[in-house]
């Protein structure tokens, strides 16, 4: 696909149209919608082709074992490999075998990062601080323990907001693309820095597939933005869509051996109370890819 019949393209408003008007008919609104029941340990064909049917509608899925006690970290690699998820991100925080294992830490390293923590977590993608050859095009959740209370995830596909955005203004997306728009501050840790500051994109679409990725994150402290009026009107209408009643918001507070697989849409959680006991304290398991999920089988395997 060349730029110019890209649905991203600004100047091609007709391939836009004809391709918002696919992705918006008959489009999902409820976890209900997005639900695939898996067998066993081991998925079966169907059941991925299900999930790999709703991720190229939504980008996005949601799966329930009926076995909860399956889903250890192979079952989250055999399902990351059933839909073409094989290179995983070993990100700073990752155990050894390049899956983190989420949980409230007091100490270490891990102390320090909100996903070990009960609090919330606002509005972001994964990787949004990642080098453009690493960006995060998949996730996998997957919940072996849940909160005693809290800790629902809000889902939005990023295709979504970036047709919620072009609909108000395109100059929103063309602000939004701009290669210094979002810049990711250094990692530091005392006088050590373990990255460095990272600028790019919030919208962009990947050369080799055409699709479009999405960085992002709602955290003031983590985001130098690019400070010219269009860059604030852009980024003001983003935090709108996000903080009001977005109709195309999927609310899901996930169970044991539940799991939420996507093309890294934009998520949040809301903050949530641990049980006392560490042994029956949330756990979940969250594999970051550098693949996309495969769209149909007959086009990709």
């Amino acid at each position: 696909m060349s730029s110019s019949d890209s649905p991203f393209s600004l100047v091609d408003d007709r391939a836009y149209k004809d391709w918002r008007q696919r992705k918006l008919q008959a489009y999902p609104r409820t976890p209900q919608d997005l639900l695939v029941e898996i067998d066993s340990d081991k998925p079966v064909l169907s059941q991925c082709e299900s999930i790999a049917r709703l991720c190229k509608k939504t980008n996005m899925a949601i799966y329930r074992l009926r076995h909860p006690e399956a889903g250890n970290k192979e079952f989250v690699r055999t399902l990351g490999e059933c839909l073409g998820l094989v290179h995983l991100d070993g990100n700073l925080c990752a155990d050894q075998d390049s899956i983190s294992s989420l949980q409230v830490m007091d100490t270490g390293r891990k102390a320090g990062y909100i996903p070990y923590s009960s609090r919330p977590l606002s509005w972001h993608t994964d990787g949004y601080y990642n080098l453009p050859e690493q960006r995060i095009c998949a996730v996998l959740l997957h919940c072996v323990r849940e909160a005693r209370e809290g800790g629902e995830n809000s889902l939005l596909d990023h295709e979504i907001a970036y047709i919620q955005l072009r609909d108000q203004n395109p100059g929103y997306i063309q602000a939004l693309m701009q290669e210094d728009v979002m810049t990711i501050p250094p990692n530091m840790e005392g006088d050590e820095m373990i990255r460095e500051a990272r600028s790019g994109p919030v919208f962009s679409v990947d050369p080799q597939t055409g699709q479009l990725h999405m960085r992002y994150s709602a955290r003031r402290r983590n985001v130098i933005w690019r400070d010219d009026a269009d860059t604030r009107a852009a980024t003001a209408a983003l935090t709108a869509l996000l903080a009001d009643k977005n109709p195309f918001v999927i609310k899901y507070r996930m169970r044991p051996g539940e799991g939420i697989i996507c093309n890294n849409v934009l998520h949040c959680r809301s903050g949530f109370t641990d049980d006392p006991a560490p042994e029956k304290s949330r756990l979940l398991y969250r594999a970051r890819y550098f693949d996309r999920i495969i769209n149909t089988w007959s086009d990709d395997r």
